[in-house]
Formats: C-alpha cells, sequence, structure tokens
C-alpha cells in the first residue's frame, strides 16, 4: 500500500538543508551568545551590574550608541541618494564610484582606521584645512562618526540599490499625469516602495557601528570618559584577563542593541502593513 505524500515540501532536501542551515546557525550565532550569558549568569546579576554601574563604561555605552545611531541615520539619508543616483543615472565615472562603494567590505578595518586618521589629523590633509577653522575632526567625536559612517554607508546603499532598479519610472510617470507635483509622488510613490528596504539597510549600518572597533580605534584617540569607545573596554578587560567584566559589558551592548534592532524591526512590520493598506 502506498501511502499518499501530505505536506511534503517540493524542494528536494529540504530536510538536509535546514539541519545543515540550523548547525552553522548555532556554531556562528546561537552558540557564541549563550557562551556569552552563560559567563555574565555565572558572574551573577549584582556583579555584572557592579561592572557596569560605572560612569567610564556608561559614558563609553552612550557615546558608542549614540554615535552609531547618528551615523546610522546619515547613511539612512546619504545612502538612498546614493542608490538612487547609482540606479537611475548615467554619467563619466559611474562605474568607478559604484565601486568604491563596496571598498568598505573590502579595505580591513584597521587599514580604515589609519587611512582616516592620517587624513583628518592636525597635520593630515583634511585635518590641516579644518584646523585653520579651528575645527578639530580627529581624536573627537567627530573622527568616531566620519568612522562610523564610512564603514555602514555600503550597508545601506547596496540595500536600497536593488529596489530602486526595480522601480518602475512608469509608475512616477502616471503619478505625473494625473497631477501630482514632484514631492507628492516622493511622498506617496517612491517613499513607501523604499521603506522596507531603507530600514533594513539602517538597521545593519546600525549594528555594523555600534560594534565597530578596528577602523574607530585609531582615530578616536581613547581618551577615558570623552572618545572612549564601548568596545574598547571589552577588550582592555580582557587584556586584564577579567573575562567576567568583559562579558558583562558585552551583555549590556546585547541588551541595547537588542532593543534598538526589534524597534526598527516593529517600524518595518508597520511600514510593510500600512503600503498593503494602502
Amino acid at each position: 500500500m502506498v501511502r499518499p505524500l501530505l505536506n511534503r515540501s517540493p524542494m528536494p532536501g529540504l530536510g538536509l538543508s535546514m539541519g545543515i542551515t540550523v548547525a552553522m546557525l548555532s556554531l556562528v550565532v546561537l552558540l557564541p551568545i549563550g557562551a556569552l550569558l552563560w559567563q555574565g549568569a555565572s558572574f551573577g546579576l549584582s556583579g555584572m551590574w557592579g561592572v557596569i554601574n560605572r560612569e567610564r563604561v556608561w559614558k563609553a555605552l552612550l557615546l558608542s550608541f549614540r554615535l552609531s545611531f547618528y551615523a546610522a541615520l546619515f547613511n539612512l539619508v546619504f545612502g538612498v541618494l546614493l542608490a538612487w543616483v547609482l540606479a537611475r543615472y548615467r554619467f563619466p565615472g559611474r562605474r568607478l564610484l559604484d565601486a568604491a562603494v563596496d571598498l568598505p567590505f573590502a579595505l580591513p578595518t584597521a587599514v580604515a582606521g589609519i587611512a582616516l586618521t592620517a587624513l583628518y589629523a592636525p597635520n593630515g590633509f583634511f585635518g590641516a584645512i579644518f584646523k585653520d577653522y579651528g575645527i578639530r575632526i580627529a581624536y573627537t567625536e567627530w573622527g568616531i562618526f566620519i568612522a562610523l559612517v564610512f564603514v555602514g554607508l555600503p550597508f545601506v546603499a547596496r540595500t536600497v540599490q536593488p529596489v530602486v532598479e526595480e522601480l518602475e519610472t512608469e509608475v512616477e510617470e502616471a503619478s505625473a499625469t494625473l497631477g501630482a507635483s514632484r514631492l507628492y509622488t516622493l511622498y506617496r510613490v517612491i517613499l513607501p516602495a523604499l521603506l522596507p528596504a531603507a530600514l533594513t539597510g539602517f538597521a545593519l549600518s546600525l549594528a555594523r557601528a555600534v560594534g565597530e572597533y578596528g577602523s574607530v580605534i585609531f582615530i578616536a584617540g581613547n581618551k577615558p570618559l570623552a572618545t572612549e569607545i564601548a568596545p574598547l573596554l571589552i577588550v582592555i578587560q580582557l587584556e586584564e584577563f577579567n573575562y567576567d567584566g568583559a562579558a558583562s559589558i558585552g551583555i549590556a551592548m546585547l541588551v541595547i542593541s537588542f532593543a534598538m534592532l526589534l524597534v526598527i524591526n516593529l517600524i518595518q512590520v508597520w511600514s510593510r502593513r500600512r503600503i498593503g493598506n494602502v
């Protein structure tokens, strides 16, 4: 007797591929996070709070997340504009600009940090120009902001660019023929289509910026209570063999990052529902 095939996937190898996916996800994501939480649990809540509840740690956490959020906002606006230009216009040097967008992906973060420091230091090419106007970039929050923008911009541009390429120009032309202004077309036609991808790029840019170390460490100056980032505190704790302290700061960053990404995901769900209702 042949049993009927019920609830079988038409795709072959689903069980094997699912098993490989879960195994790789566990090795790359779940196990490291689990080990971090286990280390913190063995230290205890009171011990973790004693490490976190210090002015130096709070200042570093606030600096890291505040500048990461500002950099992600900047990348959200500029990345969407850059994706629009690359997808919609043809001009000399376009291919070179398109390739340059991926440079932060290929360039080692330490090399990027050294290059940015050389450019924006008081005796650097750009730093000397700003110095004449009494503005200091390197070894200040501005330097950290520039480094975070550099590493996060490709995430927004590369996430939005395919959506712009798939967006038909006939839709904009139809809106114009119906009497809509360019601003109305942008607000009611283009932005709703780009919003989910733009928010995804924003979340990726924010996540990259929060944990960035190599490109920031050289240009930040690492001055306690001023330009010291949270990842640097974790490295300092590890160099002192204080694994409980490093785990405590890491868990604090994990909780704050999870809360921020959860809010962004909720906004994405709301935007998709709003677009569907429209």
